[in-house]
């Protein structure tokens, strides 16, 4: 492969890359801002965890991939859940315990860094998620940023910014590549 073609397809993949990153940060986006929660892709729910109690299974700043639950009664000790705690706080702990029922059951649920079990007990109809064991390291900052005014103008103006310039440089390039054979005719033509 010759610096030419590697130098043209780096250009395309970088083009290719930063496209897919524009639609992907509007979608997101505008997805977390219509719903009013956080991000959903493919019926996941992407979570920011914003705490250390649940270290070393995901570190603070993560996000974390859950799964809504339909059928809570079918949970069992060492899921790890999300949970209403009142309107507008969620937590995602372990089921450190099942209390009641089959068909009315009572998670205990305990944080893994935590010394003690939650205070509450959780009811099912509180349980909103399960955790599908996918987890991305400090990208829930990201995330976290983009759900502000701030973070939403800048995370989807930015990458169609860098499109755009890129796409500016690259048209400049070809009309100068063009421009290299008209200036040889011209002094070709003129030293004879």
């Amino acid at each position: 492969m010759t610096f030419r073609a590697l130098k043209k397809w780096l250009s395309g993949a970088v083009t290719t890359l930063l496209f897919i990153l524009l639609i992907t940060m509007t979608f997101l986006v505008i997805s977390s801002k219509v719903s009013g929660s956080e991000p959903g892709l493919f019926g996941y729910q992407l979570k920011t965890v914003l705490s250390g109690s649940m270290e070393p299974t995901f570190q603070t700043g993560s996000i974390i991939a859950v799964k809504p639950v339909k059928n809570p009664s079918q949970l069992q000790k060492g899921d790890v859940i999300t949970f209403k705690i009142d309107k507008a706080t969620t937590v995602t702990h372990r089921i450190y315990d099942v209390k009641g029922t089959d068909s009315q059951p009572v998670f205990i649920t305990k944080g893994d860094n935590n010394d003690h079990q939650d205070s509450k007990p959780v009811l099912p109809e509180n349980v909103e998620a399960v955790y599908t064991g996918f987890t991305v390291p400090f990208a829930g900052y990201l995330i976290h940023f983009a759900q502000s005014k701030a973070g939403s103008a800048l995370l989807v103006v930015l990458p169609g910014i860098l499109l755009i310039v890129y796409s500016v440089m690259m048209i400049w390039k070809a009309f100068k590549e063009i421009d290299e054979p008209k200036n040889k005719e011209n002094t070709s033509t003129t030293d004879a």
